[in-house]
């Protein structure tokens, strides 16, 4: 076993990238701006080739494959309704994604490993705007609390393979996220690509109501998946420290003025029925992005923007049906 390099050392556009779970949103989204800019070689495998929950498989791949960078963005997620009905698949999932990846990432020598936490990582009743150093300093939202865990403890693997054997690593931890190649699964779904399926269906069949979860109370803060690729792409080549740094746009909007907003854009004129027996999980996520900003990273998709986006792409996947 070769071990970790010491050390920060520059991204060439030559260098071997693999993107572990390159077909989901942000993977996807990843692989994009990594050809936009150049990179020659984008590595990526399907589960068939190597499912990442299997040490032995991830083992085979490495070897064979030989990266020079890994961009861990694969995972098992899902929203509100997917993580309360499965919280043991998406423990041991994520957990077993994450340290089959970060280990191997190890044992290969990498140059530099992007671990892609979540916001849901900070505590439930978290001081707002939520800055990095909360981490750790109360208890998680319990709605989440499989996948925030794994998450933390996948976040703590890789700075704790930094600090044993000076991999390079650094930790991303973007908001709720949202654009190309989104899921509009209702069950697997997150809120805006949920919203934007309900709404586009009602104004289709002509419901007089749609009915959501919650009292719309609660409050979030969405990133497109672009933006975050790009943020990525930026850490990758400005930014060699272990510690976590926050991706986001800085403001929030409550649920209720997403939905709101989201049905103005279709047109809707039915009533908007809220269900205040199911939860609401956690009362509000947004982010200090201070030391992003700092860097000079700013996102450029404007949330409503985003939104039309989104609706073209669900029409577009009904129209394919």
């Amino acid at each position: 076993m070769s071990g970790c390099r010491k050390g920060s050392e520059a991204v060439d556009r030559n260098d071997r990238v693999y993107v572990a779970g390159h077909s989901g949103m942000v993977g996807s989204a990843i692989v994009r701006i990594l050809l936009e800019n150049s990179f020659e070689n984008v590595l990526t495998a399907t589960r068939n080739v190597a499912d990442l929950r299997d040490p032995e498989a991830v083992r085979r791949y490495f070897e064979a494959e030989r990266p020079d960078h890994v961009v861990l963005a694969a995972a098992k997620v899902g929203g509100i309704q997917a993580n309360r009905k499965y919280p043991a698949d998406f423990i041991y999932d994520n957990l077993m994604i994450q340290s089959n990846v970060i280990h191997q990432a190890h044992l290969s020598g990498v140059k530099k490993l992007i671990f892609l936490g979540s916001s849901c990582v900070y505590p439930r009743d978290c001081p707002q705007p939520m800055k990095e150093e909360y981490l750790l300093t109360g208890r998680l939202e319990p709605t989440n609390e499989a996948y925030a865990l794994a998450k933390v403890a996948g976040l703590r693997m890789a700075q704790y393979y930094h600090e044993q054997y000076g991999m390079n690593c650094i930790c991303p931890m973007p908001c709720n996220l949202y654009g190309a190649n989104d899921s509009f699964d209702p069950l697997h779904s997150h809120v805006l690509s949920a919203l934007v399926r309900r709404f586009v269906d009602a104004v289709d069949d002509a419901s007089p109501e749609v009915e959501l979860w919650g009292t719309g109370s609660a409050r979030r803060e969405f990133l497109n998946v672009d933006d975050l690729a790009r943020a990525v792409l930026f850490l990758m080549e400005e930014w060699d420290r272990p510690e976590i740094i926050n991706v986001g746009v800085g403001k929030d909007i409550s649920i209720r003025d997403l939905a709101d907003l989201i049905a103005r854009k279709l047109g809707y004129t039915g009533v908007i029925a809220w269900d205040p027996s199911k939860p609401d999980g956690m009362p509000r996520k947004c982010l200090d992005v201070t030391k992003m900003a700092s860097l000079g990273f700013e996102p450029e998709i404007p949330l409503e923007a985003g939104i039309d986006r989104m609706i073209a792409d669900y029409r577009a996947l009904k129209s394919a049906n």
